[in-house]
């Protein structure tokens, strides 16, 4: 299997990217959009304005990988190898993506797009989803102690099916928790 490090690649097409592990790596301005990673590895990775919309993702291992300005719609991170899986999201829109049941830790999501993501089953301790669109995100039995959800928007989390301890919510944020009751603020 190719090894790459400390490389970058630019305007990459599906056709021209090879499966393979990629240490330290940065793609910037590719479409990979449809493309099948499965059997690649990517730790401390960067990508940059690319499209990874519909990727299959499916085995891939994500060890310390940021995302800036990336348009990710679809795809099913669930499926990602979960051993020392981080993430960082900027600026990215990750609409309909799958983040079932997966550890995700301290992961950043900051003024991301994310509408109808699933975020069901997922540990999310200590995330930061600062400035993000949440519209019809789901959080159920999802763990968001500590996680931080200032100046985030549009998201609806029961804190009767999830574990909020210590998260960090706006005050504009208070109907996201209690819209279930039908308590209108302000």
């Amino acid at each position: 299997m190719p090894f790459s490090a400390n490389q970058t690649f630019q305007n990459l097409q599906p056709a021209d990217f090879e499966i393979g592990e990629y240490d330290a790596c940065h793609f910037v301005g590719c479409n990979f959009s449809n493309l099948n990673f499965h059997g690649s590895s990517f730790e401390n990775c960067s990508f940059k304005n690319c499209d990874l919309s519909n990727a299959k993702v499916t085995g891939v291992s994500f060890q310390t990988v940021r995302f800036e300005t990336c348009k990710i719609l679809g795809v099913h991170f669930n499926g990602a190898n979960p051993f020392l899986l981080e993430f960082n999201f900027q600026g990215c829109q990750l609409d309909y993506c799958n983040f079932f049941n997966l550890k995700l830790k301290k992961s950043i999501f900051n003024n991301c797009r994310m509408l109808e993501v699933d975020f069901s089953e997922t540990d999310l301790s200590g995330a930061n989803f600062m400035g993000s669109e949440l519209s019809g995100a789901v959080f159920d039995q999802t763990i968001v102690e500590k996680a931080d959800f200032r100046e985030a928007v549009n998201y609806r989390i029961d804190p009767e099916r999830n574990k909020i301890k210590g998260a960090r919510f706006d005050l504009d944020g208070l109907p996201g928790l209690l819209g279930k009751w039908g308590i209108k603020v302000g």
